[in-house]
C-alpha cells in the first residue's frame, strides 16, 4: 500500500508539475509575443521621444531631398540639358563665370552630337541656361550628402543613433555616390555616336531606365527608414491587436504587395517613354495611330528581337500605357475588396483611399502630359506623380507589417 501510495503520490506529483511547465510556458510565449508585438525587433533611434522626433524630422528631409532630385532630374531631361556638360568628377565641379570659361565650356560643348545635330548655331547667352540646368542638378545631388554628414554627426554625438541606422545611412551614403556615377554613365552615352538612328542625340534609354531604378532604390531605402522612425511599431504588431485587425491586414497584405511592385514596373517603364522620347508621339487616347494596338509595335521584332519593346517607340508608349491601365484597374479592384473593412487601422485606411486617388491622380495626368505633346511643366509633375504614388503605396505596405513570431 505504501509503495502504492507512494507512486501514485510521483504520478500526481509530476502529472502537477507537467501542467505547471506548460502553464509556464504558455505564460512565457504570451509574455513575448507581447513584448515582440510592443517593441521593434531593431531599434534605430535611442534616447527617448524627443531624439526621434529630431531624427524621423532629418530622416523624412532627407527624402525629401531625393524627391526633387527625381523631379529635377526630370526637368533637366525635358529640358534637353542633360548633354550640356561634356565631361564629369567625382568632386566638386566649378562653374564657368568669367566670358573666357565660358567661351571654353561652350566650345568643347560644339564638338558634341547633340550640338551638331540639333543645337547648331546656338548662342552663348542660350548654353548658360541649359549648363545651369544640368550643373544645378549635379550639384544638388552633392550637397545633399553634406545634408546627411553634418547631422549625423551631431545625432551620433549624442547617442541618438544606433549602429543598425548607422549601417543603413551607409549604404544610403554608398549608392548615392554610386548614383552620381550611373548618371555620368548615362550622360556619356549622349555624347558619344550611338548605334540608334535618332535625329536628336539623346542618353540610352538602358542606363536611363538604371539610373532612375537607382533613384527609386534610394527613396524607398530612405523612407522605410524613416517610417521605422516614425512608426516602429506597425497597427498589428501592437501589444492589443486584435485578431479581427490582424486578419484583416494579412488579406489585404497579400494583394498590396505584388501591387507595389506592379507599380515599381509602370514607373520604370516610363523612363524607357522618357529615354526615347515617345511621348512626343501618338499624342491621341486611347487610340493610336487610330488603332487599339499601334500598327508600328511590332516593325523591329524582325531586327532586333526583345530590343523591339525597349528601342521601338510605338511599343515602348503602348506598353506604359497597358502597364498604366492595369495599375489602375488593379488599385481599383483592391480598393473596392477592401474600402469597407473597419477591422483595418484608421491610418491604414486612410492609406488606401490615398493610393486610389493617387493612381487615378497620375493616369488622367499621364494622359493629359500626352494629349499636350509633353511640355515641361506636364511632364514634370508626371514624373513627380510617380514618385507620389509609389510613396502611398510604400506607406501603405509599412503600415501593413505583421506580427512576429518567436520560437522558444
Amino acid at each position: 500500500n505504501a509503495a502504492t501510495n507512494a507512486a501514485t503520490n510521483a504520478a500526481t506529483n509530476a502529472a502537477m508539475a507537467s501542467a505547471a511547465t506548460r502553464a509556464m510556458v504558455r505564460r512565457m510565449r504570451s509574455t513575448m509575443a507581447t513584448t515582440a508585438q510592443a517593441t521593434p525587433s531593431m531599434t534605430l533611434v535611442v534616447g527617448g521621444e524627443r531624439a526621434t522626433r529630431r531624427v524621423a524630422w532629418w530622416l523624412g528631409g532627407g527624402c525629401a531631398w531625393v524627391f526633387s532630385m527625381v523631379v529635377l532630374g526630370g526637368m533637366t531631361r525635358l529640358t534637353r540639358s542633360g548633354l550640356s556638360m561634356t565631361d564629369w568628377k567625382f568632386e566638386y565641379e566649378h562653374p564657368p563665370l568669367t566670358d573666357e570659361d565660358w567661351a571654353k565650356e561652350f566650345e568643347k560643348y560644339k564638338q558634341s552630337p547633340e550640338y551638331k545635330k540639333s543645337n547648331l548655331g546656338m548662342t552663348v547667352e542660350e548654353y548658360k541656361f541649359i549648363y545651369w540646368m544640368e550643373y544645378g542638378h549635379r550639384m544638388w545631388g552633392r550637397v545633399l550628402g553634406l545634408y546627411f554628414v553634418a547631422p549625423l554627426a551631431y545625432f551620433a554625438s549624442k547617442g541618438y543613433v544606433t549602429s543598425a541606422l548607422a549601417k543603413r545611412l551607409g549604404v544610403f551614403f554608398v549608392l548615392g555616390a554610386a548614383q552620381g556615377m550611373i548618371g555620368w554613365w548615362m550622360v556619356k552615352s549622349g555624347l558619344e555616336e550611338q548605334e540608334f538612328s535618332y535625329d536628336v542625340p539623346r542618353v540610352s534609354p538602358y542606363r536611363l531606365a538604371t539610373h532612375l531604378t537607382g533613384a527609386f532604390t534610394i527613396y524607398t531605402g530612405m523612407l522605410w527608414t524613416t517610417l521605422n522612425v516614425i512608426y516602429p511599431v506597425s497597427p498589428s504588431q501592437s501589444a492589443g491587436a486584435s485578431k479581427a485587425l490582424i486578419d484583416a491586414t494579412k488579406r489585404l497584405h497579400r494583394v498590396v504587395h505584388p501591387l507595389a511592385g506592379l507599380i515599381g514596373v509602370t514607373a520604370i517603364s516610363g523612363a524607357y517613354v522618357a529615354g526615347m522620347d515617345a511621348g512626343r508621339a501618338y499624342n491621341t487616347f486611347p487610340l493610336m495611330g487610330g488603332r487599339w494596338i499601334p500598327e508600328e509595335y511590332l516593325d523591329q521584332w524582325e531586327q532586333k528581337g526583345w530590343r523591339n519593346f525597349f528601342e521601338n517607340t510605338a511599343a515602348v508608349q503602348f506598353d506604359h500605357r497597358v502597364l498604366a491601365l492595369t495599375t489602375l484597374a488593379s488599385v481599383s479592384a483592391v480598393w473596392l475588396g477592401h474600402r469597407n473593412s473597419t477591422a483595418l487601422h484608421p491610418r491604414t485606411r486612410m492609406l488606401l483611399h490615398a493610393l486610389l486617388a493617387t493612381t487615378a491622380g497620375q493616369v488622367t495626368l499621364g494622359v493629359t502630359t500626352l494629349l499636350h505633346h509633353v511640355p515641361v511643366e506636364l511632364g514634370s509633375a508626371h514624373q513627380a506623380g510617380a514618385l507620389t504614388l509609389f510613396t502611398v503605396v510604400l506607406a501603405l505596405m509599412h503600415s501593413l507589417r505583421g506580427p512576429k513570431r518567436l520560437r522558444i
